[in-house]
């Protein structure tokens, strides 16, 4: 997995993200093909209002609700993951579903995905604590040598 900057590299035809949805009993309407292919393929960490934004540009009309409801869907599916971060002050989506960490680069507003495998974490909680997940968030500023990782 990159550290920084992960491009995706492969978007899916609208036959894989229908075949992709089918695959976890979700109906596959054009709403839902036409986010999936946004969220899944071309977006870093949107926003719905930005998902909102990037359908309309495409006449694509939808309510905003449409596209929070579609969003759930996705994340109640195991597609996408939600990320409630306070420094943006609203859920950010993220197609990226293995264990990962964020960096936030205040300067640009862009997250950043970070390998879990970097980081080491020597945990001291009680036995009786059960760790079934980290969500970790960096915050800062890429210095300008590594701008382009």
């Amino acid at each position: 997995m990159t550290v920084l900057g992960k491009q995706k590299q492969y978007c899916l035809t609208p036959d894989e993200i229908e075949s992709r949805l089918k695959s976890v009993s979700i109906q596959p309407t054009m709403q839902r093909i036409s986010i999936c292919q946004y969220v899944l393929c071309e977006a870093d960490h949107p926003t719905a209002e930005e998902v909102k934004e990037w359908v309309d540009k495409r006449s694509l009309k939808m309510s905003l609700a449409t596209v929070y409801n579609t969003l759930n869907v996705l994340v109640s599916a195991g597609l996408l993951r939600e990320f409630k971060f306070s420094c943006l002050g609203k859920s950010v989506f993220d197609s990226n579903i293995d264990d990962h960490f964020h960096f936030f680069d205040e300067k640009t507003g862009k997250f950043h995905d970070l390998d879990s495998e970097l980081l080491t974490i020597d945990s001291k909680l009680p036995k009786e604590f059960k760790v079934n997940k980290m969500d970790i968030l960096f915050t800062g500023s890429l210095e300008e040598s590594n701008a382009s990782v």
